[in-house]
Order: structure tokens, then C-alpha cells, then sequence
């Protein structure tokens, strides 16, 4: 009869496979639709990875200790109820130095992520674009517009594929954070220390229905916002004059500002617009992740290690993603109904809400002006 833990390796291997055997397909077919090879060569710029691996790491690390209250506060929120109060308590019982625990993994995890979600999310924009053009082409409706969705279905794709970089950091980050077997533990011993808990293919893949269920409407949340609202105020800002002037409203700020403080100001407020989307949206994913991803507490398994000579050592009980989100729920349900138990995948939303929204409006001010540093236009301006 197989091991509890040869049935975990095998479902890990299955989610792996079934999630990019999706990925391949949906990917060949928006390609094949859509244009070329050659064209499809052409369309990959690697400024896209720089200005998406850049502005991820700056983003992340500079908001780390925001991440480290955060992820107290929804790992144990009887103790930590909310965000000033509990980073006085962390300060006060563990010293300054815990609230940059897991930068390491931070910036390392989350620099590759942002290079492949914004590589990735630019990459596939023309390509579904084009897919849909060449689709209602064939469908003799070749002035119909498909508005979002190739946003949108580029969104997706970059977010799966950032779950996949993702999973690992996100796990050492946040044991690093909760676990007190992870005190003062860096990056790469905190990996190793995973593996040897749970094996290579549990720590590659453990927790990925939660990842996705957060980075997925984290993306679309983030770079669909961004792009929409940043071509409305740039088409408002360019559209034809009304009445006697003959001056665009863009024309007619630049007699005072510079054109470049105006593409500032259109980053910043579509980043801030972006920031609250990507924060609702993929709140409760987050806090599914910090409970598939916290140490020990009431649910542990008791192993006696081959490595040690027999001695016993614990592990967190690995729960799939309908287990957790059940864990969740119930933790606030009771006398307070459905909407109080709902209510716990939104714990931490306030410290998230500062978190997040550093994190985005930075990242996304911080990526337009590198791209344009790399010789890219502004997002939304062509």
C-alpha cells in the first residue's frame, strides 16, 4: 500500500503536470491563431523581463516588514489583531531585526516572478490580440472588438506562470516568518530544510491551488487596471477639443508642466486604481496561502527522521486547498453567521491594504519609468 507521502508526491507531480499540459495548450493555440513564428520571435523583448524583475524586487523589499505584520497578523490573529499595535508587540518581544525576516527569499522569489509576470503579460498582449482579429476575421465579424479579454487572458497565463516561480520563496518566506524551527535560517537552508520535511516535489508544489487563487486575480488585478485606466486617461488627455479651444487637454497641460510629469501623474493614479483592484481580488487567496504555508500549531505530524537515528521531529500537516479554505471558515463561524465566517478571508486586510498598495503603486510607477529608461513607451500611450 503506498505512503501517505508517495500519494502526496504523486498528486504534486499531477498538479504540475495538468497545470502546464493547460498552460502549453492554451498558449500553442493563441500562437498558432494569432501570427507566425517569426512574429512571435519578434514580439519577446527582453526590456519587458528587466523593467518587470526590477521593479518587483525594489517593490517587495522596501515593504517587507509591512509583509512580516501582515502575515503575523493572518497566521494568529488573537494575538495580533491590528497593524500598529501588532508591529509595536513584534518589535517589543522579538526586536526590529524580525521585521525583515525573509527579505532574502522576497527578493530573489519575487524578482524572478515579476520578470516572468511582466514579460510574460506584454509578450501575450499581441498575440491575443491578433488571435482575436484572425478569429473574427474567420467569423465574418471583422469589426468587432474584444475589449479586456486579451488582457485579461494574458493576465491569467502570467499569473500561473508566476505561481510556479513563486511557490518555493513564498513557503520559506512565510515559515521563516511564523515557524520558530526557521529562526535565523536564510534562503537557501530554509529550502533545504523544506525539502528534506516533505521532499523536493511537496516543496515545488505544495499550497499551488492557493497560489493561483491569489496570483491569478492578483495579476488581472494589477496589470488589466493598470493598462485599462491608464489608456482611458491618456485617450481623455489626447481626445479632440470641445468648443472654441483647439488645444487637447494633454496640449493644453503642457504650457505648464513637462510631457514627462504628465506620464508621472497617469502612472501614479492608474497604479493606485490598480492597487485597490489587485488587493480585493486576490485578498482571500492570500490568506488561504498563509494558512497552507504557517508552522506548527494545532495540526501537526509527528515523523521519526531516518537522518537522525530514530529521533521524532515535527512538520506542518499538509492540507489541499478545499481543506484549508474549509479551516478558514470555520474559524469564524458560529453565532456571527456567513458573512462573519466570509469575513475571515479578508484578516489582515487593512495592514494589506498599505502593504499592497505600496507594493503595486511603486512597482508600477517604478516599471514605467525603467521601461522608458530602456527606450519603451509609457504604458497606456500607444
Amino acid at each position: 500500500m503506498p505512503s501517505k507521502q508517495n500519494l502526496g508526491r504523486a498528486h504534486a507531480h499531477r498538479r504540475v503536470a495538468g497545470l502546464l499540459t493547460i498552460l502549453s495548450v492554451i498558449i500553442s493555440h493563441v500562437a498558432v491563431s494569432a501570427t507566425p513564428a517569426a512574429s512571435i520571435a519578434s514580439s519577446i523583448d527582453y526590456r519587458y523581463f528587466v523593467a518587470g524583475g526590477s521593479c518587483a524586487a525594489i517593490s517587495h523589499g522596501i515593504t517587507t516588514p509591512i509583509d512580516v505584520v501582515k502575515t503575523r497578523m493572518q497566521s494568529n490573529p488573537d494575538k495580533y489583531r491590528s497593524l500598529l499595535p501588532a508591529t509595536a508587540m513584534i518589535i517589543k518581544e522579538e526586536g526590529a531585526a524580525t521585521l525583515v525576516k525573509g527579505l532574502g527569499p522576497t527578493l530573489v522569489g519575487y524578482g524572478i516572478e515579476g520578470a516572468f509576470k511582466f514579460g510574460i503579460y506584454e509578450i501575450m498582449k499581441p498575440l491575443t490580440v491578433l488571435a482575436f482579429k484572425n478569429m473574427n476575421k474567420k467569423m465574418n465579424r471583422p469589426t468587432a472588438s474584444a475589449g479586456a479579454l486579451p488582457f485579461i487572458i494574458s493576465s491569467i497565463m502570467a499569473g500561473a506562470v508566476a505561481s510556479l516561480v513563486l511557490v518555493p520563496m513564498e513557503s520559506t518566506r512565510i515559515r521563516m516568518v511564523t515557524d520558530p524551527e526557521f529562526e535565523g535560517v536564510g534562503l537557501l537552508k530554509g529550502l533545504g530544510k523544506l525539502v528534506d520535511e516533505a521532499g523536493l516535489a511537496q516543496t515545488l508544489t505544495v499550497g499551488m491551488g492557493a497560489m493561483l487563487a491569489k496570483q491569478i486575480p492578483y495579476t488581472f488585478g494589477k496589470q488589466v487596471s493598470f493598462d485599462v485606466v491608464a489608456k482611458f486617461l491618456y485617450r481623455v488627455l489626447n481626445a479632440p477639443p470641445r468648443g472654441p479651444s483647439l488645444l487637447t487637454l494633454s496640449e493644453t497641460l503642457s504650457k505648464n508642466v513637462s510631457p514627462e510629469f504628465v506620464k508621472w501623474a497617469v502612472s501614479v493614479l492608474s497604479a493606485m486604481v490598480a492597487s485597490v483592484m489587485a488587493c480585493l481580488l486576490s485578498q482571500p487567496g492570500d490568506v488561504v496561502l498563509t494558512e497552507t504555508y504557517k508552522g506548527c500549531d494545532e495540526e501537526c505530524v509527528i515523523e521519526r527522521s531516518t537522518k537522525s537515528k530514530g529521533m521524532e521531529t515535527t512538520r506542518p500537516a499538509k492540507r489541499g486547498f478545499r481543506e484549508t479554505s474549509s479551516t478558514v471558515y470555520s474559524r469564524h463561524a458560529g453565532d456571527g453567521g456567513v458573512v462573519y465566517a466570509l469575513s475571515g478571508f479578508f484578516t489582515g486586510l487593512q495592514a494589506r491594504f498599505v502593504h499592497v498598495g505600496m507594493i503595486i503603486t511603486s512597482q508600477l510607477v517604478i516599471y514605467d519609468l525603467v521601461k522608458q529608461l530602456l527606450g519603451l513607451p509609457a504604458t497606456g500611450s500607444h
